[in-house]
């Protein structure tokens, strides 16, 4: 039986039932994907351990061939001389020659047909016609069908991820030289998914990945000898792997050869918001409405985004969201220029799809420096979407080239590695940030949690962030539970590093909970402070403003705390609430203990309450406080 035979065997089997899927067209989509493409683990493993001794059967019998063929040839001499013997050696090779040609050149076809129909494939049943002919094109002992094969395990793009029967092809395909396979192991070792978890191992994979060729892996060593992530940090070294991988993708955008992929934050998907099961009270949504209409920006602006994608328990209207956008507008707001440009944009009931309009709000926004409005303009130019075509990333990589070389501006090295960076992330890998997305939606957490890691892996911020999402969500089952919290840690560290704010309190929450390591209330402070401060986190000022409260970690500072809770308002109008009720639980609090501790008699005697109240005015006063907080406790449930 040749290689990969039992595979094709299962994989014709897979194209008949795709054919009576083709009656069921009303079923599930997840359905369908799971019985067009269902592969036992069982019998992929003994398909591979075939494989393997396949592989090492044809290996004994090639040297027995050809230990015999020389004994034959031998004997052929004795008889017939030296020159029959050179005209027999010369036709035998010639026709093993041509037999291997045709051999190789059939595998080649049927891997260029599996290509051709995997880039035009619109349904699960394409797919697996593709992958049926990459499994003929590898029994033909086609490489890059075998890659293809070992992929499709990994990140279980035909219907079955079996990641221990892909990192046995894979080993297999290192022994013959793939630099796909080299990165792919070194990938995995660096995780310990499927393998020893092994940092100096995965630094060799990358090594011998990226002198094959591997752009791949000479974007995670430039990142790396960047970050100093197990090497010693080196901005020279980085410099020269990541301009080889900037030098490809240039070369790619010149022939205009592709674009820009959306990278979806999983933090910041509706139905991952924590905020976005409560539901607003109307009492309170009806004073919002009022600031409102009497002139509140950051209320018109924060309403607006509510009705715009339908949160806290208000209907999505979009003619509400335009209404509240261009009253904040009016009065300046940057930010509602720039969400009146993304409606334009994307077209609406209320907002139909106009590009000149897009424009004209997107640039207001971006002269005021606003990140939304100059995002969008940059969307704009890119396509081509009623504006003339820009060509940034190219001039990117050209100003790199200027930083790298010194000409014409002051040598840096720091600087050109990160416009390289930003380069290097225009790569065709950027498209596994669609297939990862869209396999979480699905429910398949496992595949999209391995693309995510592999690109995180490569220095990308947004797959760091979405990767260590995941691990801390433990819905994944290709890493031990133990695991999660500690490489959801490294993974949120590194987002950090890059300048992600939302990552930065997540630091501060693991050290304060103790996720992933030991409890650390002193590191948490220090984290939360560093979002507060460097990019005006709401959330961490909250954080922090709670721990002067009780005085965890950092010295007990009440007037602090209370100016931090201030601040978090003042920055989101998602922390209105929760400080409304910090502030009354603080002063309540602090009042109880002042009556409690001191004697009020001097100090409160002005105020005659003796005379008004009686001589138990104290106990009044209490049960008053107590009845107030019962009453917003119970109305707030």
């Amino acid at each position: 039986m040749k290689p990969l035979s039992l595979l094709i065997e299962i994989l014709i089997i897979l194209g008949v039932t795709i054919k009576t899927l083709e009656a069921e067209k009303r079923t599930e989509r997840q359905k369908e994907r799971n019985v067009t493409t269902q592969v036992s683990v069982n019998q992929t493993q003994q398909l591979l351990s075939h494989i393997l001794e396949r592989r090492k059967l044809s290996k004994v019998i090639s040297k027995r061939e050809n230990l015999l063929d020389k004994k034959k040839n031998l004997h052929k001499i004795r008889i017939k001389g030296i020159q029959n013997k050179d005209l027999l050696k010369r036709s035998k090779n010639h026709l093993k020659t041509h037999e291997k040609k045709n051999f190789t050149d059939e595998g080649d076809q049927l891997f260029n047909m599996g290509t051709k129909i995997l880039q035009q494939s619109k349904s699960q049943k394409q797919k697996a016609e593709a992958y049926l002919l990459f499994a003929k094109a590898a029994d033909m002992g086609n490489l890059k069908a075998m890659e293809k094969m070992a992929d499709a395990l990994l990140f279980g793009n035909f219907g079955t991820q079996n990641i221990t029967a892909a990192i046995q092809l894979y080993e297999s395909l290192a022994k013959e030289g793939s630099y796909k396979a080299q990165n792919a192991l070194g990938f995995l070792s660096s995780y310990g998914i499927g393998m020893e978890y092994d940092q100096a191992k995965a630094l060799i994979y990358y090594t011998f990945g990226s002198a094959g060729g591997s752009m791949m892996s000479q974007m995670i060593l430039g990142y790396r000898y960047l970050s100093g992530i197990n090497v010693l940090q080196n901005c020279e070294v980085a410099l020269n792997h990541y301009k080889k991988v900037a030098d490809y993708i240039a070369d790619k955008l010149e022939k205009s050869e592709g674009i820009p992929v959306e990278k979806v934050r999983l933090t910041e998907r509706p139905e991952n918001l924590s905020s976005n099961s409560e539901i607003l009270d109307w009492d309170i949504y009806q004073y919002y409405k009022f600031l409102a209409e009497r002139g509140d920006v950051q209320i018109q602006v924060s309403l607006g985004q509510l009705h715009l994608i339908g949160r806290k328990g208000l209907d999505q209207d979009y003619y509400k969201a335009l209404y509240y956008f261009l009253k904040a507008a009016k009065a300046g707001s940057a930010n509602a220029m720039a969400l009146i440009g993304k409606m334009y944009l994307e077209g609406n009931a209320a907002a139909p799809q106009n590009n000149a309009t897009a424009f004209k709000y997107f640039s207001m926004a971006a002269n005021k420096g606003n990140a939304i409005g100059l995002h969008g303009l940059g969307l704009l130019y890119f396509y081509g979407k009623g504006v003339a075509v820009s060509g940034q990333p190219l001039a990117i990589y050209y100003l790199a080239e200027m930083y790298a070389t010194g000409t014409g501006v002051l040598r840096s090295c720091r600087t050109a590695v990160e416009l390289y960076k930003g380069v290097c992330e225009l790569g065709h890998w950027a498209e596994k940030f669609l297939t990862a997305y869209f396999a979480y939606k699905d429910g398949d957490i496992d595949s999209s949690l391995i693309q995510y890691a592999l690109l995180a892996e490569m220095g990308y911020e947004v797959a760091q962030s979405n990767s260590a999402f995941i691990l801390e969500s433990k819905k994944a089952k290709i890493l031990e539970k133990e695991k999660m919290y500690p490489m959801a840690l490294l993974l949120w560290n590194r987002a950090a590093i890059q300048g992600n704010a939302f990552a930065r309190v997540k630091i501060g929450d693991y050290h304060y909970y103790g996720y992933g390591t030991k409890k650390d209330y002193q590191t948490a402070a220090t984290h939360y402070g560093i979002a507060a401060d460097k990019y005006h986190s709401a959330q961490a000022m909250f954080n922090l403003a709670y721990m002067y409260e009780h005085g965890l970690g950092i010295a007990k500072d009440i007037h602090l705390a209370r100016r931090l809770y201030d601040m978090a308002a003042q920055t989101s109008p998602d922390a209105h609430i929760p400080v409304f009720f910090a502030l009354m639980k603080l002063e309540t609090v602090h009042m109880l203990r002042d009556i409690l501790l001191f004697n009020f008699t001097m100090r409160w005697k002005w105020m005659k309450l003796d005379n008004i109240l009686g001589p138990y005015w104290d106990l009044f006063m209490i049960g008053l406080i107590v009845a107030v907080l019962i009453f917003l406790l119970r109305n707030r449930r």
